[in-house]
C-alpha cells in the first residue's frame, strides 16, 4: 500500500542543531501534503512548543493533528483532544520518591502549562519550557490539589552533571513495570503512564483516520521514539544521528537532521 500519513519527530529528527527547519525539508513536506498525504507532528513537546513548526509548515485546523507528551495525548492543531491519558495525584507523590534518587529537577506536563516543587532550577529545565512556550509554574508541595492530574513528567539535570546517569541506573524495576520510562536524552529522562507512547499514540490516530497501519510511515531518532520503531507494520525511517537502538528497528536509516534526512526519506519512499 501507498504511504497515507507521516509522524515525524521534532527534536533530532525535522529539526536540524539549530532547532530550525531547512528549507529543503519544508519544501518536501509541503510537495507530500500536496499529494494528500497525511503530516503529523510526533513530540515529547506539548502542543504549545509543536503549533510554531506547524504553522511554519503550513499546516493548522481541526482535521491536523500532533501527538505530543510523548504520546500521551493525541490533539487537533485546534487543541480539541482527541485521547489523554493522564496520571493522578498519587503519581504525583511517587515521582517526588523518584526524585530522591539522584539530585535531579523534577518537572509535571499538563496540557495548561508545567508545574515543579523545585525552587533551583537547572538550565535543561528552563531551556524545556522556553523552547516549549511554557512558564515553568512553581508550587510548595501542599499547594498542589489532590486532584492534581498531568500527562508526563520530566527530571532532569545540567549537562556537565553525571546525576541522570545515576538516577537512571537506580530507577527500580517496579517504576519501568508502572510507567513508560525513557531517556530522551543525556540529561533528561522522561517518564509516562503505563501505554501512553508515540507508537500507541499513532497507531490510535491511524484507526481514527481509518487507515491501515501499513499505510503509515515515522522519521525519529531517540529512545522516546523506540514505541514507534517496534510496530512491525509502519515503514520504519531512522535519522542518520539516531541512537544505535533505534536504527537497529529501522526499514531504511536517512541522512541526519543536518543534511535534509527527512526530506531524503520522503523522496525516497512518498514521492
Amino acid at each position: 500500500m501507498s504511504i497515507k500519513l507521516v509522524a515525524i519527530d521534532l527534536d533530532g529528527t525535522l529539526l536540524n542543531s539549530h532547532n530550525v527547519i531547512s528549507l529543503e525539508n519544508k519544501r518536501t513536506i509541503q510537495e507530500v501534503r500536496n499529494n494528500g498525504v497525511k503530516v503529523v507532528l510526533a513530540s515529547g513537546r506539548p502542543l504549545s512548543g509543536v503549533i510554531p513548526f506547524e504553522q511554519e509548515l503550513g499546516i493548522n485546523g481541526e482535521d491536523e493533528y500532533a501527538v505530543v507528551f510523548n504520546g500521551a495525548v493525541v490533539q487537533t492543531l485546534a487543541g480539541c483532544v482527541l485521547m489523554s491519558k493522564k496520571m493522578t495525584y498519587q503519581d504525583f507523590l511517587t515521582m517526588l520518591k523518584l526524585q530522591r534518587l539522584a539530585r535531579v529537577n523534577l518537572h509535571f506536563e499538563t496540557t495548561n502549562g508545567f508545574y515543579t516543587c523545585d525552587r533551583d532550577l537547572s538550565v535543561q529545565m528552563q531551556i524545556n519550557a522556553s523552547f516549549t512556550n511554557n512558564v515553568m509554574k512553581v508550587r510548595n508541595k501542599n499547594e498542589i490539589p489532590q486532584d492534581f492530574i498531568f500527562n508526563k513528567v520530566g527530571f532532569t539535570a545540567d549537562l556537565d552533571s553525571n546525576e541522570i546517569e545515576k538516577m537512571w541506573k537506580n530507577i527500580p524495576a517496579w517504576a519501568f513495570e508502572k510507567y513508560d520510562i525513557v531517556r530522551s536524552a543525556d540529561n533528561c529522562i522522561e517518564l509516562n503512564t503505563k501505554g501512553a507512547s508515540k507508537g500507541d499514540a499513532l497507531a490510535d490516530l491511524a484507526d481514527r483516520l481509518g487507515l491501515e497501519e501499513n499505510e503509515v510511515m515515522i522519521f525519529g531518532d531517540q529512545d522516546n521514539d523506540r514505541s514507534m520503531f517496534t510496530n512491525p507494520n509502519f515503514k520504519k525511517i531512522a535519522m542518520g544521528n539516531a541512537i544505535s537502538s533505534i536504527k537497529d528497528r529501522a526499514d531504511y536509516i536517512t541522512a541526519t537532521n543536518d543534511a535534509n534526512g527527512v526530506a531524503k526519506g520522503l523522496k525516497k519512499f512518498v514521492l
